[in-house]
């Protein structure tokens, strides 16, 4: 298992698991301190060593990361003998407001990458207001697991 930032083989296998599927669990932090796990979709930049996740502003998601920003988030294989834990620091966009502002047209790139295109974009662009989405973008700082062999 890895726990270091570096780049190194073991911890670059555990962060290509994020890059495989589009499902993982997201755990933020409740005001009590125990974990709150959430069941989400989500796209990874290695680039950047983001994590996109759309989520709506009401949610606990949404609350307990604007109250703490640390969070973590697990993905496994297929398989599920290897997995991924990736921990960082999340970053929440604004809350769509337009359906032409930066946080509508950045849930269409996170739409994009995780299902491809959309039947009907306006529509998406009304429904990302009308649900109050924005976008969580967790920032990668360090991984461990197992990674795939």
């Amino acid at each position: 298992m890895s726990e270091d930032s570096t780049s190194d083989p073991t911890q670059d296998a555990l962060l290509e698991l994020l890059a495989e599927g589009d499902a993982g669990v997201l755990v933020t932090l409740k005001r009590d301190g125990r974990p709150q796990l959430s069941n989400v979709n989500h796209a990874y930049y290695p680039d950047e060593r983001v994590i996109r996740i759309s989520v709506t502003d009401d949610r606990a998601k949404a609350r307990n990361l604007r109250r703490d920003p640390r969070a973590s988030y697990h993905v496994t294989s297929a398989d599920r003998w290897a997995f991924t834990v990736a921990e960082g620091t999340a970053e929440l966009s604004p809350v769509a407001r337009d359906p032409h502002d930066d946080t509508v047209e950045e849930l269409i790139r996170l739409y994009r990458d995780v299902q491809g295109e959309h039947p009907d974009w306006d529509d998406y662009r009304a429904a990302m207001v009308r649900d109050r989405r924005l976008v969580v973008r967790l920032h990668v700082e360090r991984a461990y697991g197992i990674p795939k062999r």
